[in-house]
Parts: C-alpha cells; sequence; structure tokens
C-alpha cells in the first residue's frame, strides 16, 4: 500500500500519481488534501508519513508546490527518510543507496509525465543495502539523539 499525500498545489500531481497507481495495480491510500482549497502541506504530510512509520502503508508519495516543505515535514516523523526529487536519477539512487520511503515531488516543478516516471522509478527501484545500510543505521542513530563517532 502506497501513502499518498498533498496540499492544494501539488493536488493535480498527485491525482496523476494516483493514475499511475492505478495503472502499476498498486493499492494507495489517500491522506488527503481533496480539494484545491489553500491548506497547510504538513498536516497532509504527517498523516502520510506516520502511515509508512507505522507500517500501514510500504512508502509514501507526496506533492506540494515544490516538494520542499511538504518533505521537510515528513522527516520530521521517526522513521522517515523522505526525498524531493525533481529527476529520474534522483529518484533511482534514493531508493538504491538512501533507502528513501517516501518521495516527495513539485507539482509547479516537474510536470504530469515527468512526475510520473519519477514515481514509477522510486517505485520499481530495490534498496542495495551494503555499506548503504551503515548509513542508513546511523540516519536512525541520529533520529534516536545518538552521537555519531
Amino acid at each position: 500500500m502506497i501513502a499518498l499525500g498533498s496540499d492544494h498545489a501539488g493536488l493535480p500531481l498527485k491525482r496523476e500519481i494516483m493514475a499511475l497507481l492505478d495503472e502499476m495495480g498498486l493499492a494507495y491510500r489517500d491522506f488527503g488534501t481533496y480539494t484545491t482549497d489553500s491548506c497547510d502541506y504538513a498536516v497532509f504530510a504527517q498523516r502520510a508519513a506516520n502511515a509508512v512509520a507505522s507500517g500501514e502503508c510500504e512508502r509514501g508519495i507526496l506533492c506540494c508546490g515544490t516538494g520542499i516543505g511538504i518533505s521537510i515535514a515528513a522527516n520530521k516523523v521517526r522513521g522517515i527518510r523522505c526525498a524531493a526529487c525533481s529527476d529520474c536519477y534522483s529518484a533511482k539512487m534514493t531508493r538504491r543507496h538512501n533507502d528513501a520511503n517516501m518521495l516527495a515531488m513539485g507539482a509547479r516543478v516537474v510536470g504530469a509525465d515527468l512526475g510520473r516516471m519519477i514515481a514509477e522509478i522510486f517505485l520499481t527501484t530495490a534498496f542495495e543495502g551494503g555499506r548503504h545500510q551503515r548509513r542508513i543505521d546511523q540516519i536512525a542513530a541520529i533520529e534516536r539523539g545518538e552521537a555519531l563517532d
């Protein structure tokens, strides 16, 4: 299950992502927003990120105007590694090397077609593990308030 969230600016791109998920046969849960009325992205970022962090959803995709604000908000939830991506290479590498569990995109930055490509790459790329796992473990240690050597 994929968690989805957006603010008003990201809603059109989120709708494109929903269509992509339908085409891919992937289940999703939309945590809002559902209208173009002005709203605050942090609310929807937190709802979707909580679903990913709890294990209710495997991954998440968030959309706002730039992808930046909503990714910052999602990353405040313990266990979330949300990457704001505007290109396919970054989406691929954030999965391979960072094991990102959430993707954020800006509807005002990427168009519908590029946004769909980025999302598909994010959803179909596996984490490489190996030496990269050590770095993921370090990120988790920082979240727990531990000092890194």
